[in-house]
């Protein structure tokens, strides 16, 4: 079944609209260094391809439901024809890589490997078998799934700068982006276990080793299961596994060929799968077929570590007993629904360090379904490209943790995290006790719901069925680079429930497309030390649904910054303004129109900030501060905000540049548009600076006036974009 958000339109509605997000710079591979304990320690460095060298094309960005870019790490790639490639400097020592790619549906083909101009025998199969999923009974849903996952032992040792490249044979390819890994050697046989291979399983994958893995099982209770390297197909599920290990050489040497393989309701428990690849046949999505890795229960105090799990339905769909199960340092890839669902009755589950990529639903969730799950927790995972629903869910529960997780690029349906009353059925029980989301990173999360005709924001609370009566601690939380809103407070249900018993303690908003909260519900929450930069629209949209339902209160309990007004008409939704490059950069008002300047440097000259190459630039005179720039926008217009750049180069060390915003519509009379402001601008994060102009703000002539500048004695501007009102 699905349990995929369906909530009911509500009165604010918002025109459609593609979004080019700002990047962050790192990948899931390296997030940790930019975000500081959030995610997975992961044993690949992902490198993506639209910072290599290509002779394609590049896609995105790109926010719109069922377009490829918006299902992109970043929301860009990029599109080879046969013949093109993409080269990536290697970030690290390797002897493996792995592709997230996308080709036209219907089609097939393969990627050409290169190390150091070399071409290796080995190729990437590439196919569309298991994308362009579609759901249609899921309201809101379009084909979805463009990507897929191709991996491949390279056969030898690359080092740290050494270039590998990937090019298109046969079809069109559009390469997202490529992990690189250190494989380390297959594992031996622990001793005294029982081989697969020992009961007739066929490591060629020609014969059916099904019942040979059932043998295996029943002989080695109380043991292990050994799994040499090898391809073993199994054509149905296995059953009755408890207090026996299945344990193989490695997820990259011991492959599992089926589309379903424990399939169980109840166990006496011990069960620990470790160290094996299983990637099955699944090419759509049946809610009533049992195609997971694990469907139903591995029993108490049980666990699943190092496991490559794809091409499945759902990675775990856990019921029944699994008190205390550890999920652990797994990859779960390209599943039609979710990664993985803790179906009610989870106590002490600890669901922790897994990677998670391009999932058809929720990629970690917990539905409290005929009990409550409890004392449970994600934590220090990453996801990325969830193409349907949420990175991390939360329906219903008592006393559920969500902690230091790295969620990047939701799409369609979802939130980078949702904690919901949303039951789908009953019985179902509401969140309770105290639900904890804490030191979480989300990174272009939220997503423009077809639904509701408005988005939903990166984190979202949600008393969709009932009123939330629980303890919900939000607490230093990180939002980068959202399309909407970080905190969206609603009933998506449309019938009114509160939200309530809500306190936010620490967060760091950088951009943010619409407002910093979007309260459509009645309620209460208390803010402290929550300070945010680059907010398009407002502060805050209070508004909520149905209208005359209540208010929602917003506590300030000190230390809050940058998000301080609030959207005045509740009849129209606020679009998405400073946090976010403008949809349409052609309306870019500033491009190729006349600049002048106090002074400039040699041949740094004005119109280099107006030119369209953020690699070109003015500088004024040195050591003179203060200096102008004008642009004459040749008729007066109604302008919305401002984008300012400085070339998008590492060698640009960061800095900040104070500056204020001054217009005028003769050119003679100037008034201040915004005050004088300290902005930071950082190679990490594209040395780009967005400035938020008042509402209302008509001019012709536009003029920036910089008073210092922390990395050179001058001022300077790549390029000065103006962009209008919507």
């Amino acid at each position: 079944m699905s349990r995929t958000a369906r909530h009911l339109p509500v009165a604010a509605t918002a025109a459609a609209v593609t979004l080019a997000a700002g990047l962050l710079g790192t990948t899931a591979g390296t997030a940790r260094a930019a975000a500081a304990a959030a995610g997975a320690e992961l044993p690949f460095t992902s490198v993506e391809a639209e910072s290599a060298t290509t002779t394609g094309t590049k896609v995105g960005p790109d926010y719109t439901q069922g377009t490829l870019a918006s299902e992109a790490s970043g929301r860009q790639a990029v599109r080879l024809t046969s013949g093109q490639r993409v080269e990536f400097t290697v970030p690290r020592a390797a002897n493996a890589v792995n592709i997230a790619y996308s080709v036209p549906d219907g089609q097939s083909g393969t990627l050409d490997v290169y190390v150091n101009g070399t071409k290796l025998a080995r190729t990437l199969t590439v196919t569309s078998k298991y994308s362009y999923v579609d759901t249609s009974w899921i309201a809101g849903a379009r084909t979805h799934h463009f990507f897929d996952n191709a991996r491949l032992l390279l056969g030898q040792n690359v080092q740290a700068g050494d270039k590998v490249a990937v090019q298109a044979t046969g079809t069109q390819v559009t390469v997202d982006v490529a992990d690189f890994e250190q494989v380390a050697g297959a594992a031996a046989k622990p001793a005294g276990s029982v081989s697969v291979t020992d009961k007739g399983a066929d490591p060629s994958g020609q014969g059916d080793s099904t019942q040979a893995f059932r043998d295996a099982v029943s002989a080695a209770q109380g043991g292990t299961v050994w799994i040499p390297a090898g391809e073993y197909r199994i054509t149905s599920s296995l059953s009755g596994v408890q207090n026996v290990t299945l344990q193989g050489a490695g997820s990259w040497y011991s492959v599992v060929r089926g589309s379903r393989f424990i399939d169980q309701s109840s166990s006496s428990g011990g069960v620990h799968l470790k160290d094996f690849a299983v990637i099955g046949e699944v090419t759509e999505r049946v809610d009533s077929n049992p195609d997971n890795f694990v469907n139903g229960s591995l029993g108490p105090n049980s666990s699943v570590s190092g496991m490559w799990i794809q091409h499945l339905k759902v990675g775990l769909w856990l019921t029944g007993n699994n008190d205390n199960l550890v999920v652990e340092n797994n990859r779960i890839l390209d599943t039609t629904a979710d990664g993985l669902n803790l179906n009610g009755n989870a106590r002490g589950v600890r669901v922790r360090g897994n990677f998670l990529r391009n999932n058809g639903d929720d990629a970690l969730a917990m539905w409290s379904l005929y009990a409550a799950d409890t004392n449970s927790s994600f934590e220090n995972n990453t996801i990325t490209q969830p193409n349907l629903a949420n990175g991390i869910a939360i329906y219903g529960g008592t006393d559920i943790s969500v902690k230091n997780n790295l969620v990047a690029d939701t799409n369609a349906l979802g939130s980078g995290i949702a904690i919901s009353n949303q039951k789908f059925l009953d019985p179902f029980s509401p969140l309770a006790g105290t639900i904890t989301v804490s030191g979480n990173t989300l990174v272009r999360t939220g997503a423009m719901n077809p639904n509701w005709n408005h988005p939903m924001g990166a984190l979202r609370v949600d008393s969709y069925d009932s009123a939330i009566e629980a303890t919900v601690n939000l607490t230093d939380n990180t939002f980068t680079d959202s399309p909407y809103s970080a905190f969206e407070f609603v009933s998506g249900g449309g019938r009114g429930y509160a939200v309530k018993n809500v306190t936010v303690n620490g967060a760091t908003v950088d951009k943010a497309g619409t407002v910093v909260v979007q309260a459509e519900a009645q309620g209460a929450a208390k803010f402290s030390n929550v300070k945010a930069g680059g907010v398009g629209s407002a502060g805050v949209y209070n508004c909520p649904y149905p209208t005359g339902s209540g208010t929602f209160a917003l506590t300030d309990g000190g230390g809050n910054s940058g998000w301080d007004s609030t959207w005045s008409d509740c009849s129209s939704w606020p679009q998405p303004g400073a946090g976010n490059p403008d949809p349409d950069p052609g309306r870019n008002l500033a491009q190729g129109r006349p600049a002048t300047a106090t002074g400039s440097q040699d041949v740094y000259t004005p119109g280099k900030a107006v030119d369209g190459d953020a690699n070109s630039y003015w500088e004024s005179a040195n050591n003179a501060f203060p200096q102008a720039l004008t642009v004459d926008l040749g008729s007066t217009q109604a302008v919305r905000r401002l984008v300012l750049k400085l070339p998008p180069a590492t060698a640009w060390g960061a800095r900040t540049q104070t500056l204020s915003v001054q217009g005028s519509t003769d050119g003679s009379s100037y008034s201040t548009v915004v005050a004088s402001k300290d902005y930071r601008f950082d190679p990490a994060t594209g040395n780009t600076v967005t400035v938020a102009l008042p509402s209302g703000t008509s001019l012709r002539h536009l003029r920036l006036n910089v008073t210092a500048n922390t990395g050179w004695p001058a001022a300077q501007f790549s390029e000065v974009e103006a962009y209008p009102t919507p």
